[in-house]
């Protein structure tokens, strides 16, 4: 049988799942409140609605990885938007290929079950599953980024987007919001195209424009006089509307007025005003940690002799071990001692107010496990709101701004479901999602 050939055993579950990146619980309990989001409320009442924990570093190549996998870094692989070669300084793009467990759609294929994956982040190139795979950000190449590439053509053909342009976007808002608008409808005319042509069995659709919004202005949702306050509530209007046309799609699915089918939203971190950026990098060497090989280092390749620890974005800090790395200066005896001394210096780290920006350092042991664990973080901090911590190198301080106004939350994430059934991680959502379509 061809892929977009119809099967004949009907009256089988089905799942749809709609993905609203960085979209915080607290945002939408409060564009609830006051009307402005009618379909998502009338969602939310007919079931659970909640808010959902997700990994640390709250990023979303990890927290997609982990929300496909249900599992952490330490059995999935991916630590970062960035990682290390083992054994070298030397940065990588963490994609798809590198993904080192199974996915939900893997473990449903192996049934016989097909998905259909829209947009999904860290999931490029696209590879091969048992239905349809649009690959998300970082996808580069629109080329690499399907699965199959028969389906390619009718993408360009609808305008079909991976992403908005966020260099040009950050500087020209007013372009930002026509291309998230632009961008979404692309994303609507792609799920209508497959919604009838696949006999799937999942379905999963991920809009990121929200994400781009609020870290370019999250102000203007906060700010009533922001001027562009209504823009930033229209957008998430279109949102809206956009749900309630899936919504109603998957209403129309046999089954689903009877509770056989389940259809849930979720979002894979939440969203706060920054206060500052704060620059690990520049703490750690400000306090004798790090050295660099030349005044102006461009990346961490330009570590120097004699450094015994460095930072990775966004809150990773990596201890530069004798054997482990090609300038390791710590000895392993000394191990323990310098990740207490980090772990309090860090958590000691106060900004205006003597205002502590570390919630909570957590060592590798208390976050990873499983095979992969070795090359990750040996510590990761985990900001209080407000204090967005970055890797960059060219600072003279540890404190600073940049254009970015919104930043990422590890607590406020949201999960909602039309079965009632809650989620508190999103190390949880695959399970659940699973359960109704193998009746397991």
């Amino acid at each position: 049988m061809g892929l977009f050939d119809k099967r004949k055993n009907k009256g089988r579950p089905k799942a749809v799942v709609l993905g609203l990146d960085g979209v915080p619980y607290t945002l939408l309990k409060d564009l609830k409140a006051r009307g402005l989001i009618p379909n998502m409320a009338s969602i939310f009442d007919r079931g659970y609605f909640g808010q959902m924990s997700v990994c640390i570093p709250e990023i979303s190549s990890v927290s997609w990885s982990s929300f496909m996998t249900g599992t952490q870094s330490g059995e999935h692989g991916i630590y970062g938007f960035m990682d290390l070669q083992p054994g070298t300084y030397k940065m990588y793009f963490p994609n798809f290929t590198h993904l080192k467990a199974k996915t939900l759609w893997d473990d449903l294929a192996a049934q016989g079950l097909k998905t259909v994956v829209i947009n999904m982040p860290a999931t490029y190139p696209a590879r091969e599953i048992n239905g349809v795979l649009i690959s998300g950000f970082v996808a580069i190449d629109i080329n690499k980024a399907v699965y199959p590439a028969s389906l390619i053509p009718a993408l360009n053909q609808m305008d079909y987007r991976i992403d908005v342009d966020t260099m040009k976007g950050r500087d020209d808002h007013e372009f930002l919001f026509r291309d998230l608008e632009a961008t979404l409808a692309g994303r609507e005319r792609a799920v209508n195209f497959l919604w009838q042509r696949l006999d799937w069995d999942l379905f999963i659709v991920v809009v990121t424009g929200t994400d781009r919004l609020m870290h370019f202005l999250w102000e203007a949702f906060e700010q009533e006089t922001h001027p562009h306050h209504q823009a930033f509530l229209e957008y998430f209007r279109r949102v809206d509307a956009f749900v309630g046309r899936v919504y109603e799609k998957f209403l129309d699915l046999e089954g689903s007025e009877e509770g056989r089918n389940q259809f849930t939203m979720l979002s894979d971190h939440g969203f706060t005003q920054i206060k500052t950026e704060v620059y690990l990098n520049r703490w750690l060497q400000q306090n004798g940690y790090l050295k660099f090989s030349k005044d102006q280092p461009d990346t961490i390749m330009d570590i120097g002799e004699g450094s015994t620890a460095f930072a990775m974005d966004p809150s990773r800090i990596y201890i530069n071990l004798k054997g482990k790395f090609p300038l390791g200066a710590l000895d392993p005896s000394d191990y323990e001692r310098v990740r207490i001394e980090l772990k309090e210096g860090l958590e000691a780290l106060t900004f205006s107010d003597n205002e502590r920006i570390s919630k909570r350092v957590f060592l590798k042991e208390e976050l990873y496990r499983g095979p992969h664990v070795d090359w990750g973080p040996d510590l990761v901090v985990l900001s209080h709101h407000g204090y967005d911590l970055k890797a960059k190198l060219k600072s003279r301080d540890v404190f600073g701004r940049t254009k970015l106004v919104g930043m990422h939350t590890q607590d406020d994430a949201f999960f909602a479901n039309n079965t009632g059934v809650g989620c508190e991680s999103i190390f949880e959502a695959a399970s659940i999602i699973a359960k109704i379509l193998t009746r397991s």
